[in-house]
C-alpha cells in the first residue's frame, strides 16, 4: 500500500467540501466481513480533547450493522474521477449484492479498520459515542418534516481520528 501516516494537524483541508461535496466512503467491519457506504453528512473538529469526526447513519443502512459491531471504521476520500463509484456505493445495498467486488476497489485492514487502497486520504477512526436521534430533540419541526418523513432518524456517531493516511 502506498499510504503514509501523517499527523492530523498537518492537514489543510476544508471539511465542508471534503464531506459535503466530495463525499467519503465509510467502511466498517473486520477480517470476517465488512461493508461500505457513501456519506455526505458529517463534521470534523475536536471533541473531548481529541481530533474527531461525526457521522450520521440511518437505521436501515447495512453498513450500520457492521459499524455497531466494531470499535473502528474508516472514512476514505477519493479523487473526483471516482464520483460514479461513490454514487454507486451510496445507492446500492451490500445486502443485495457484493458491491465492493463490483466496484473494483482493493481492501485491506489498517489497525483493524477496513480501508481501500484507491482512496487518496483515509481517516482511521475509533468510536467514542453513539446516540440515536429522537424526534423530541429536534427544535425545528421543518427539519423533521423535510428529512424524516418515514421517522427513520439517523444515529449520530462521534469518533476519534486515530490515524490519517495519505498518498
Amino acid at each position: 500500500m502506498a499510504f503514509r501516516s501523517v499527523p492530523y494537524d498537518s492537514l489543510s483541508l476544508n471539511p465542508f467540501t471534503k464531506i459535503g461535496k466530495e463525499w467519503a466512503l465509510l467502511t466498517a467491519g473486520d477480517e470476517n466481513g465488512f461493508n461500505t457506504m457513501t456519506v455526505s453528512w458529517g463534521a470534523m473538529g475536536f471533541m473531548w480533547g481529541k481530533p474527531s469526526v461525526t457521522v450520521y447513519i440511518r437505521p436501515q443502512r447495512y453498513t450500520k450493522t457492521f459499524l455497531d459491531q466494531t470499535e473502528t471504521f474508516s472514512l476514505g476520500i477519493f479523487p473526483e474521477t471516482q464520483r460514479e463509484m461513490l454514487n454507486y456505493m451510496g445507492t446500492v445495498s451490500g445486502r443485495t449484492e457484493d458491491k465492493i467486488a463490483k466496484s473494483g476497489l482493493t481492501e485491506s485492514l489498517v489497525d483493524g479498520a477496513p480501508v481501500f487502497e484507491e482512496s487518496r486520504m483515509t481517516f482511521v477512526c475509533r468510536k467514542l459515542f453513539a446516540q440515536p436521534m429522537e424526534e423530541a430533540a429536534f427544535l425545528d419541526q421543518k427539519t423533521v418534516d423535510s428529512w424524516y418523513p418515514d421517522k427513520d432518524f439517523h444515529t449520530l456517531y462521534i469518533a476519534e481520528i486515530e490515524k490519517v493516511l495519505v498518498k
